[in-house]
């Protein structure tokens, strides 16, 4: 009986292991396509490493590059300026390139109308730079 309890648990640890992993891949290729989002991803992965390996969840949150933006999002529920005007100009860019693009007006239309939702609800996000001591929230990295 406790065997299978123990096989249980590592099946179920292997289970989130697999679909964090899957996510980071996600979010890493959503840094390049414009309507793959990334944060979404990486805050997926890093729910799942929590409960299927410590080791991997610190990984990701100290990570150079995600770890910042997953600290300020776990402590703050926010992003950094930073963030958000990087982000911003992303999602401009690669819809106006999207909307360029796609031969079909309604393709054009609906595109435009995406990039209008996303900007709305992205914009939406509280913007965290300094904590209340007064000291950066994100890594020198992050803010440059």
């Amino acid at each position: 009986m406790r065997q299978n309890v123990n096989l249980k648990t590592r099946v179920v640890s292997s289970l989130y292991v697999v679909t964090g992993a899957t996510c980071v891949v996600l979010g890493v290729i959503g840094i390049f396509l414009p309507l793959l989002p990334t944060t979404p991803f990486l805050l997926l992965a890093s729910a799942c490493f929590m409960r299927g390996s410590p080791r991997l969840n610190h990984w990701l949150r100290h990570h150079p590059t995600f770890g910042p933006i997953l600290d300020n999002w776990y402590q703050h529920r926010a992003v950094s300026s930073t963030v958000k005007r990087r982000g911003n100009i992303m999602i401009v860019c690669s819809f106006a390139l999207s909307i360029f693009l796609v031969p079909l007006w309604w393709h054009k239309v609906m595109l435009l109308i995406m990039a209008m939702t996303l900007l709305f609800f992205f914009n939406r996000l509280t913007v965290i730079d300094k904590t209340m001591a007064g000291e950066l929230v994100a890594d020198k990295q992050e803010n440059q």
